[in-house]
């Protein structure tokens, strides 16, 4: 929609113009500022904007006037019918289209080492990638998914003297002492066991037989994870292994040394990061001749570009934000631009019950589970919730709020919206196909208003994707359900002269919630 205003304004003229939205819709629904011309053109930039307003008279599109040096546009409701008509026919489509990249982009989310359950400091990145990768999708953008496996390295060796150590202690009666760190958890027991039922007692007790042991523990975790992710209604393409990307090191570093990025000093390899913005050269290869975990990851890079992809969207817990720059350095030394890989650090969760700290998870030791949370208050709450504000910044709410059915509760408050809408329908003994083809020629101001911030879905779509700001749909969904409800409140539409116009104006909002809801990864209600 917001793409034919553009094209109508350029018929008319010849030089770039930034459109607007006045917070007043009762004003216009698009407003383009005249002051940037005012020194090229030698006018004042309320001559310009009477000057410009007049070429659009006889605009099929909107109705265009000038004020204090502003062209604004009111659509006109033939147009916007024109779109309702359109979604309503089409609603697979509702909101598709506007892609801008042109890149053929790999998503890397979550990527927690597979030594536990998820627990709530994984679950905001999730929640996030897996809806932006759904609304990019969504608008035509070139998107692949993708988890990182850690299962390489000290903690996966840890993983399973964890396992070996409780079974002695809860199997065997023997008594053991826990190293400082170590996993712990009820997920340990069925592991434990189910390790005992296939590898028999003396695997608890062989040290050579650990690292087999942590391998078979790994992959029990990583089935739970899946299915904790699952449980939130996030599902990744492709799951890459850590361990299977230390064959490639040699290719990587011989990339690395054509591009005269590494040297060797005190028998290691060093990466010459220090020269392109970290703040000290880093190793990445021992003594020993094993790839360090900085070596791990800039394989797994250098593979994601050989992989094709254009740009490389990793989201990252704040906690690593220190390891951008050495990321990005080797990128550099690898002789690709740094630039295309994007780092978004996703900021803590600070989670109250009635005022309180959320209590940590007796099942988990000193973590609050992701399954704890969706069992609490529901996958669509968290998930609303968890997109509420942008990733980058910090993050409280209390789950009880999220259990009120009233107003305060901004999920339920928008499913509302939409059961209310069927339940309209229902009481009309209508269809959305009995109203799709009725015109709109009686709606109000504030109806047509409505109607446009209905249709403007995937401007807000757009935006959420190209500035990595999802919260902006949130934003949305909970200005047009309270849009809606005041117009409803207001209103008298069943039985009333334009009925079929006002049901019609609904269906369009109640798409555009299921759409939004949709690409948020949460089922818009029916009934409440």
């Amino acid at each position: 929609m917001k793409k034919s205003v553009i094209n109508e304004i350029k018929g008319a003229v010849d030089f770039d113009f930034a459109l607007e939205k006045p917070k007043d819709k009762g004003l216009a629904h698009y407003a383009m500022p005249a002051f940037s011309l005012a020194k090229q053109l030698k006018k004042s930039p309320v001559a310009i904007a009477a000057e410009l307003a007049s070429k659009f008279e006889n605009s099929e599109v909107f109705e265009a006037t000038a004020l204090n040096g502003y062209i604004n546009f009111k659509l006109k409701p033939a147009f916007l019918d024109k779109f309702a008509s359109a979604s309503l026919a089409n609603p697979s489509e509702f909101a598709k289209g506007g892609a801008t990249s042109g890149e053929k982009i790999l998503l890397e989310y979550v990527s927690a080492n597979p030594t536990g359950p998820l627990h709530i400091g994984h679950v905001r990145g999730a929640v996030f990638g897996d809806t932006l990768a759904r609304v990019g999708l969504h608008i035509g953008e070139n998107i692949a998914t993708e988890y990182y496996i850690n299962d390489a390295g000290n903690q996966i060796e840890l993983l399973g003297t964890s396992i070996s150590l409780w079974a002695r202690e809860n199997l065997f009666g023997q008594s053991v002492a826990y190293p400082e760190k170590f996993y712990r958890g009820d997920y340990i027991e069925p592991i434990a066991k189910e390790a005992l039922e296939k590898f028999g007692k003396e695997i608890f007790y062989d040290e050579s037989r650990n690292l087999e042991l942590a391998e078979f523990g790994k992959d029990r975790v990583l089935v739970l994870i899946k299915q904790n992710l699952a449980d939130a209604q996030i599902f990744i393409e492709n799951w890459a292994s850590e361990k299977s990307y230390y064959d490639k090191l040699p290719l990587t570093l011989e990339r690395l040394k054509s591009e005269n990025g590494i040297y060797e000093s005190e028998g290691k390899i060093w990466l010459k990061s220090s020269e392109v913005g970290d703040e000290k050269d880093r190793v990445i290869v021992r003594e020993d001749g094993r790839g360090t975990y900085l070596a791990g990851d800039v394989v797994y890079h250098d593979d994601k570009f050989r992989r094709g992809f254009d740009r490389c969207i990793n989201i990252w817990g704040a906690d690593h934000h220190g390891y951008i720059a050495r990321m990005k350095a080797a990128l550099h030394l690898l002789g690709y631009d740094e630039n295309r890989l994007e780092i978004i650090l996703s900021q803590m969760v600070s989670l109250l019950k009635d005022g309180e700290a959320y209590k940590m998870s007796k099942r988990a030791g000193n973590v609050v589970l992701m399954s704890d949370v969706v069992e609490e208050i529901g996958y669509e709450a968290l998930r609303f919730i968890f997109l509420s504000k942008r990733c980058d910044t910090h993050l409280e709410f209390d789950v009880d709020e999220l259990k009120r059915e009233d107003s305060s509760n901004p999920i339920f408050y928008i499913n509302y919206a939409h059961a209310r809408i069927n339940q309209i329908f229902a009481k009309a003994g209508k269809s959305v196909v009995d109203v799709a083809g009725v015109k709109f020629e009686n709606l109000s101001e504030d109806g047509k208003n409505l109607l446009f911030e209905a249709l403007t879905l995937n401007d807000i779509l757009v935006d959420s994707f190209n500035t990595r700001a999802v919260n902006k749909i949130c934003d949305y969904l909970k200005s047009l359900a309270a849009n809606f409800h005041k117009f409803y409140n207001e209103n008298r539409v069943v039985g009333s002269e334009n009925e079929d116009e006002l049901l019609k104006l609904f269906a369009v909002v109640a798409l555009s919630i299921k759409t939004a809801l949709g690409l948020m990864g949460i089922a818009a209600k029916d009934k409440m």
